[in-house]
């Protein structure tokens, strides 16, 4: 009996070291592969637009991104013009996602009546584990033509612009981009340059949960020497329902194309040129669901 006791005992201390260590090989296996993971970091930004400039956010694949745009009028014309909501601009966008890494966009708005077509690409993302990286890279290019002018040369109305996003996410609450901007108009008034360079700077502070603080500012020194044009600044917030994003905000820039906004922005803010604005964005996945 004693024997059979012994036994059994010697079986079960065997056989729960047997476990520890197949547990440990276990754990051990999965810390190796959690190491040799990319874990890439999502939602620098909640749309794929800051406020008047495109954020590094991508549609993924087989997403359409469809966007309403407004600007009102300059909110010191009083109550007469119901402190410039009598005037409105107005512009519609959709961005489709080829890929994961590659959108392409079409564009149509009241300013200038222009027609865009655009293109933007993801570079690199900001990530950590095996492979890390600091910011996500994302290239954009756009190219327009007005169609208001109908006595303007054909050549004359076309218009291109190129940008390099870069962006962090520091944490949950704080992401910053920087934008390295070029636009280039075809046709100019005789004081105006063709090439106009220019650096943007933006940014998103959560605040709750589905709301957000964000802002951007556009410098040029050729725009900064202008007695005609000022450098476009906005402030708003971001507010998430669901499939939805609405942007509120103010601004002194009521074109909604980069062109427009970077190189013609008409607004003083030294003399009340504030103009109030939302985005309104909707996503739609065409993708199929795996059964």
């Amino acid at each position: 009996m004693r024997n059979a006791l012994k036994s059994a005992i010697t079986l079960i201390i065997l056989t729960s070291f047997g476990q520890v260590k197949a547990q440990d090989d276990l754990l051990n296996s999965l810390d190796k592969d959690i190491s040799n993971e990319i874990n890439y970091t999502a939602y620098t930004f909640k749309s794929n637009h800051i406020i008047n400039g495109q954020s590094v956010e991508n549609m993924k694949a087989e997403q359409l991104d469809f966007r309403i745009n407004h600007r009102f009028g300059e909110i010191n014309e009083g109550l007469y013009k119901l402190y410039g909501l009598d005037e409105a601009l107005i512009n519609f966008s959709l961005e489709y996602g080829l890929t994961d890494w590659c959108n392409i966009g079409f564009r149509r708005g009241t300013y200038q009546k222009i027609y865009d077509g655009s293109a933007k690409f993801l570079i690199f993302r900001q990530s950590t584990g095996i492979r890390e990286f600091p910011v996500t890279i994302s290239f954009f290019t756009d190219f327009g033509g007005n169609s208001e002018d109908q006595y303007m040369p054909f050549k004359g109305r076309f218009s291109y612009t190129h940008q390099l996003l870069i962006a962090r996410k520091f944490n949950e609450n704080l992401s910053l981009q920087l934008t390295p901007s070029f636009v280039h108009r075809n046709l100019v008034n005789y004081n105006e340059d063709n090439d106009v360079y220019s650096i943007g700077f933006g940014g998103r502070y959560k605040l709750l949960r589905r709301i957000s603080f964000t802002w951007e500012y556009f410098y040029s020194p050729q725009i900064h020497k202008s007695s005609n044009y000022f450098n476009p600044v906005a402030l708003g917030f971001d507010i998430e329902t669901g499939g939805h994003v609405f942007q509120l905000f103010v601004t002194n820039s009521t074109p909604m194309i980069e062109k427009g906004a970077i190189a013609e922005t008409t607004g003083d803010i030294r003399h009340g040129g504030i103009h109030f604005g939302f985005n309104i964005s909707r996503v739609f996945s065409f993708a199929k669901k795996e059964e």
